[in-house]
């Protein structure tokens, strides 16, 4: 009798871990490719509240980490598109709107670069363009909005996108770490030119006479004036891109020679009033 309650008892143990493997769950299936299986307790605009299968805890995702839930009932509710491979968005239509909403009309500008003689500069230049750019354009961009450099070279050094490490990033990934839908990036580039010197004589000679006229001495004295200048070939590149990594802007200008180091506001203004983020 006794072994017979024990195997009721197995055997109603076993019917019921049946039962809840039977029981349809929900599964969420992430953007990086984990799924969760449990109860979805809530869906809000931005967010879904999720219980593992078997616990109690409550898990809050954003929606920008889901691509889709399936439901218990089968039905299937995709959350966000999955991104697709950098070469496949590279050939997306360009557009002047952006891909999430909250980088619509978000423009960010880089430092420059800035090449002395081919070689790599001083960074202070690459800054001062960098504000010179934010400082020009956000008179004529209306409709858009500019982040200050401050802030966009905060957000970089927290995001790890310094500039020896930029070129791991895509503009894409760039974009997203700035929140923005537009990203400026420049070039300052100084070469030396030709020098121009010139060469001047000044003399003077004074005749010492005594009161009958006659000559008693003569004295003279001369100098040499040279002056050089040193001109400079400065040109100014600018490249937009897009968070869908879409370039849709790369144009490079000339200043005239000049003999002033690192004068580039001539061509940087020329190319920013032909960009398609400039307003009049």
């Amino acid at each position: 009798m006794k072994r017979l309650c024990i195997i009721l008892i197995l055997g109603l143990f076993s019917m019921n871990i049946m039962a809840q493997n039977n029981v349809k769950q929900d599964i969420i299936q992430k953007i990086d490719g984990e799924q969760m299986k449990g109860k979805v307790i809530k869906i809000t605009d931005t967010e879904v509240t999720f219980v593992y299968a078997g616990e109690t805890a409550q898990y809050v995702l954003k929606k920008a980490e889901i691509a889709k839930i399936v439901h218990a009932s089968g039905r299937v509710e995709n959350i966000s598109q999955q991104s697709s491979p950098e070469q496949s968005r590279q050939k997306d239509p360009v557009t002047m709107s952006g891909s999430p909403v909250d980088h619509h009309n978000k423009i960010a500008i880089l430092p420059f670069t800035y090449l002395m003689d081919n070689q790599p500069g001083a960074e202070a230049i690459g800054f001062k363009a960098q504000e010179d750019t934010y400082g020009f354009l956000s008179q004529h961009s209306a409709g858009y909005t500019i982040l200050d450099p401050r802030t966009t070279n905060a957000l970089l050094s927290k995001g790890g996108v310094t500039r020896d490490k930029m070129v791991n990033f895509t503009m894409k990934e760039i974009c997203d770490v700035l929140g923005v839908e537009y990203i400026i990036d420049g070039v300052v580039t100084q070469n030396k030119g030709y020098q121009t010197s010139s060469t001047s004589d000044i003399s003077s000679t004074k005749v010492k006479r005594d009161d009958n006229a006659k000559v008693k001495g003569v004295s003279s004295y001369g100098s040499t004036n040279s002056n050089a200048v040193q001109r400079y070939d400065v040109a100014v590149s600018l490249h937009i891109y897009m968070d869908n990594n879409a370039s849709i802007y790369n144009q490079t200008h000339k200043a005239f020679l000049s003999n002033t180091d690192g004068a580039y506001n001539s061509p940087l203004e020329y190319l920013l009033k032909r960009c398609p983020l400039y307003r009049k």
